[in-house]
């Protein structure tokens, strides 16, 4: 018979692709692992994997297995939020996953709300790139993301939680000093164009606003966080898109660049928190999405104090 053991063994190996990282994962040796493996494919009577040095290729069979196992896990693990929501909301464990342009600057302010708010809440949080997050929220291993919108996945509901700007950050010294009702996508220069690595979405939502080839980005200048990416521009390194969010904590009086907003209509990104469609705790997900919308809404308050908005006109939205 096959058994809960087998598919989530299974599900670690289809994602990780190696025997290995699957086992530790799984915290069981790595013998193990691939003797439930053979289990498996004999119960089910096909090969699953392709067994090669180094890393582990799935057969046909195998992707659609692995597919089923994790919609398996995720209706399990879904059946066991629905008896815990007996004991109240937003209490026992509960995962948490963010993009790093968000997590950096929303968690801080979110989690001594969320404890004073919900002490039986068993927080755990995991900061990745959008992919690996969806995957993760998919199989089960997460209960909610905070990501950039929209997040089309069928399997995958998402509530908006706030809107805030892109601005322009450039070196104080820069000769493209212009002020908001002149800037726009065309002024910025794409060779001068300094951003995240690939993998983070404002990436993409950045290269989308200002239209710019890729190929165009200044590749030996890609940044793992906003607050590196600072840095660079501050130093001289080029020009980049900064979230209000991101302005409001990595960029004070001290620091040497200038912020503009571009003209309206202006860039903006929506963050939201999304979940499993089949979840039964979206009432749990409202609940922490006032809170975390609160936490941003500050934030971004904080930076139009300091460089407020030039018009009340409908901004426009970038794509992901």
């Amino acid at each position: 018979m096959i058994t809960f053991r087998h598919l989530r063994y299974f599900e670690a190996l289809s994602r990780h692709r190696h025997f290995g990282r699957a086992a530790e994962e799984c915290s069981v040796t790595q013998p193990a692992l691939s003797m439930q493996m053979r289990e498996l494919e004999t119960l089910l009577g096909t090969p699953l994997i392709e067994r090669r040095r180094g890393d582990v290729q799935l057969t046909e069979v195998g992707h659609e297995v692995a597919r089923r196992a994790r919609d398996i896990l995720a209706t399990v693990l879904d059946l066991t939020e629905f008896t815990r929501r007996t004991s109240g909301p937003l209490s026992g464990p509960f995962v948490l996953g963010a993009e790093p342009s968000i997590a950096q600057y929303l968690i801080p302010g979110t989690l001594p709300h969320i404890k004073a708010g919900f002490p039986s809440l068993e927080l755990t949080f995991r900061e990745t790139l959008t992919g690996a997050l969806v995957g993760e929220l998919i199989a089960g291993r997460i209960d909610a993301i905070l990501v950039s919108l929209p997040l089309d996945h069928a399997d995958v509901e998402t509530l908006p939680l706030f809107d805030e700007h892109l601005l322009y950050v450039a070196p104080t010294q820069s000769h493209l000093n212009l002020p908001s009702h002149m800037l726009t996508p065309s002024l910025v220069a794409a060779d001068q164009l300094v951003l995240l690595e690939d993998g983070h979405g404002l990436r993409e939502q950045v290269l989308s606003y200002c239209n710019v080839p890729p190929a165009l980005v200044r590749q030996q200048n890609g940044a793992s966080s906003l607050s590196t990416l600072v840095q660079l521009i501050a130093n001289g390194y080029g020009v980049t898109l900064l979230p209000e969010m991101a302005a409001a904590i990595d960029v004070d009086e001290e620091t040497p660049v200038s912020l503009s907003r571009f003209r309206e209509p202006a860039p903006l990104r929506t963050i939201g928190l999304a979940w499993r469609r089949s979840s039964p705790r979206i009432e749990d997900f409202r609940a922490l999405g006032e809170i975390i919308a609160a936490a941003g809404q500050r934030l971004i308050e904080q930076c139009r104090r300091r460089l407020p908005l030039v018009e009340e006109l409908p901004p426009a939205r970038i794509a992901s």
